[in-house]
Parts: structure tokens; C-alpha cells; sequence
């Protein structure tokens, strides 16, 4: 049997259906089903006991695709060394992230990626809420998160610090802001997200942090969007740095409290790069996690 073959089963076996193996695939399911009987077929054994709802590996079934998925790893593993020996780096790297980080973090340098791989093609696939990378195919995701949970294995990219602006013609019309306290007489534009709608956090040299109310007439789902509501002077929003550094530079938005540090629910943000609990990680993918470490990285 194929290595490809294989590598089907194994991706049956972690998905749990015949259907989201498809899926993550691009095959049909009648494909993927016959490559699992073809291989059933082959080793004599059942590896899985199916129902109309449900699919689960048999105890000889688990045994074995246990076994195999660390010489199906190192198979993979070897094939790329030589392909990199030989100057190689060919396929496809499929990413998601937030659809605002996509805008503004990975498609700014995806251009100099590209000239550096040639080879390679990139998919994004930018999602507000958090895709199954292996349902889903994906080989990595890059999220906001206090601290990543679940199977995948993270590494930070980037400390994320969010801030309170404002357009300088906002501020024109209101009375001086001085103190975070001042914003429960500001217009407010809030993330249509929990934990962003009601209070913001601040502090200031380590000191305990306080939440101030915050309310206001425009609740937005998206972190772009709300952006734009800010440099419309539209009113205060809370976003994070990477978002507005230019905006900042520029003038276009003002930092309302300099001096303080803001959040929303968790001082201790960052952006998170994910990729499935695998004991190789393909070179692409490795390449693509340096470059963005190297290209996005801040301390």
C-alpha cells in the first residue's frame, strides 16, 4: 500500500468521520471510503467500526494506526530532506488567521514570502472565529489569545498591547480627556465581542488595575471596521497596536492614555502561532513560521 494511503487512514482516525477526511482532502467520500476498505482489504483486519452517525477505530485497528503514524512521519520527513538537499521547496502552505490580522499583519509581507519561495502557494483563509485545522486541512493559524488552549502546539509571535484612540476631530468636540475616568462622558465604540461591550482595564506602573464603563451608540463586529469608525471621529475605541501603529504615526488617531496600559479583559495578550500536534513539521511550514517570526516578531 501507498504512503498516501496511509496517510488517509490516519486522517480518517484523527477527524473521526470518513466525511471530514473528504473534506479536509478535496476528494469525494466514496474515494476516501474505498481507500479505507482497499487498505482493510489488504491487512485482512477491520480498522473501524462505522455507524450512520459515528465512526471509531477497533482495538486491532487502533493498535495498528498507532504504530504506523510515526513511519508514515518519518517517510515524509525523509522525502523532504532530500527535496531540500536538491534546492526543493514546492507546495502549498494553507494559514488562517483573524480577518483583520490577515489585512494588516501577513499580507503586507506576504510579497517579499513570496519572492524568497517561489515555489510555494499560499492560502489564507481569514475567519473572526477559529477554524479546525485539521478538519479544515490548514496547516497553521495565528490567534489572539491571554494564552492558547487545546492539542495544538503554539509559539508566541508577537506581545499584543491594546490602547485607547481617538480621532484628533473627536477630541476637538469634547471636553479635555485626561484619565481613563473621563471616558464614561466619551461616545464609546465597542467590539461586539464579551468583554469588550461593557468596561475597560487599565493601570498604570504595576498598580492594581480598574475597570472603567464604557458605553456608547455603535457596537461593531470587526476589528477593522471599528478602526474606521475611529479615524471618522466617530468616537474612543480600544485596539490593539499592531492594528493602528500607522494610524498612530501618522496623527490620523490620537493615544488617549499614553501613560496607562489598557485592555480589555487580560493585560497579558499575544498573537499565537498554531500548527497540529505532530512530531514533524514539514519544512514549508517551518520556513513560513521563521519568516513570520523574523518579518512580525516584536518583543
Amino acid at each position: 500500500m501507498d504512503i498516501q494511503s496511509l496517510k488517509t487512514i490516519l486522517l480518517v482516525k484523527d477527524l473521526g468521520s470518513i466525511a471530514a477526511a473528504a473534506r479536509a482532502l478535496d476528494l469525494d467520500a466514496s474515494k476516501v471510503s474505498r481507500v479505507v476498505a482497499g487498505v482493510e482489504r489488504e491487512l485482512g483486519l477491520r480498522l473501524f467500526q462505522r455507524s450512520t452517525r459515528k465512526l471509531a477505530a477497533t482495538d486491532e485497528g487502533d493498535q495498528y494506526l498507532r504504530r504506523i503514524a510515526p513511519l508514515v512521519e518519518e517517510l515524509e520527513a525523509a522525502g523532504a530532506e532530500v527535496a531540500s538537499k536538491g534546492g526543493l521547496l514546492q507546495g502549498t502552505i494553507r494559514l488562517t488567521a483573524s480577518v483583520a490580522f490577515v489585512q494588516e499583519g501577513i499580507l503586507p509581507v506576504l510579497p517579499k514570502f513570496q519572492q524568497m519561495y517561489p515555489d510555494l502557494t499560499v492560502e489564507l483563509y481569514p475567519a473572526d472565529h477559529n477554524l479546525d485545522l485539521l478538519a479544515e486541512g490548514l496547516d497553521l493559524a495565528v490567534r489572539l489569545a491571554a494564552a492558547p488552549k487545546g492539542d495544538l502546539i503554539s509559539t508566541k509571535l508577537l506581545t499584543t498591547h491594546y490602547r485607547v484612540v481617538a480621532a484628533p476631530e473627536y477630541l476637538e468636540q469634547v471636553a479635555p480627556v485626561g484619565h481613563p475616568s473621563d471616558l464614561t462622558a466619551l461616545n464609546c465604540l465597542c467590539f461586539a465581542f464579551p468583554g469588550f461591550k461593557k468596561s475597560w482595564l487599565f493601570r498604570q506602573n504595576g498598580s492594581d488595575p480598574f475597570p472603567v464603563e464604557v458605553s456608547g451608540k455603535t457596537v461593531i463586529a470587526s476589528a477593522p471596521s471599528l478602526r474606521e469608525a475611529a479615524r471618522l471621529g466617530m468616537g474612543a475605541a480600544l485596539l490593539p497596536d499592531w492594528l493602528i501603529r500607522n494610524d498612530l504615526k501618522s496623527g490620523r488617531l490620537v493615544d488617549l492614555f499614553p501613560e496607562f496600559e489598557c485592555a480589555a479583559f487580560d493585560f497579558e495578550t499575544a498573537a499565537w502561532i498554531l500548527y497540529p500536534s505532530r512530531s514533524y513539521l514539514p519544512r514549508k511550514v517551518r520556513v513560513m513560521i521563521e519568516f513570520l517570526k523574523e518579518t512580525l516578531g516584536l518583543p
